[in-house]
């Protein structure tokens, strides 16, 4: 951490099928190790629910044995974090999905990712076939829509109140992080004038 700088705290829904999220995560390791403190919570969207037409349905409470997009990664995310390692497993769900171009709806997929990082790995399996597995799923998705107005991912939310869309290139290079996410603070996190910008894409010939 920079002497006398204080941590800056926030909020990132997301979804592990989204490329944008994994370019964010990227962004956040490089400007973490450039030596500023960033306190990250990251909170679970699910962009199959905002895309179901069916008003009665949810990814939360959908049959276990109904396949469902994006919702096995959920629950590993939060099997992992009952044994203290979301972290861990976290980054290697995002990297293997958008790098390594692995499915995560696949569980030999997942029960890999969790050996890989550490996890007891029967704990987790049982894990996943706990019914309140998904609770935090549904408490996070409900708030975001009901009370910040979230549509998409990833979505940064900072102390405050202020909140962002945020979409970005491929990844910065490691010198030039830091200034691509201060330049986000302060559009996102300090304008709150600036409601949106959408880049226009030139039709190709």
């Amino acid at each position: 951490m920079l002497a006398g700088a204080e941590p800056i705290r926030f909020d990132v829904f997301f979804d592990y099928q989204c490329p944008y999220v994994y370019r964010a995560s990227l962004l956040i390791d490089e400007v973490r190790r450039s030596g500023r403190e960033l306190d990250v919570r990251w909170r679970y969207f699910s962009l199959t629910q905002v895309n179901s037409k069916d008003d009665g349905w949810t990814v939360w409470d959908a049959p276990a044995g109904e396949p469902v997009k994006g919702r096995l990664a959920f629950a590993a995310a939060e099997a992992a974090r009952r044994q203290h390692r979301f972290g861990d497993l976290h980054r290697a769900l995002l990297s293997a999905r958008h790098r390594d171009r692995l499915e995560l709806d696949e569980p030999e997929v997942v029960e890999s990712m969790a050996a890989s990082a550490g996890l007891d790995v029967e704990r987790f399996k049982t894990d996943l076939s706990d019914p309140s597995i998904l609770e935090a799923l549904a408490a996070d998705h409900r708030h975001a829509v009901t009370e910040l107005g979230i549509f998409g991912t990833p979505t940064f939310v900072f102390e405050g109140g202020a909140s962002a869309y945020v979409r970005l290139t491929a990844p910065a290079e490691a010198d030039g992080s830091v200034q691509v996410f201060e330049r986000l603070l302060a559009v996102a996190a300090q304008e709150p004038r600036i409601l949106e910008i959408k880049r226009p894409r030139k039709p190709v010939t």
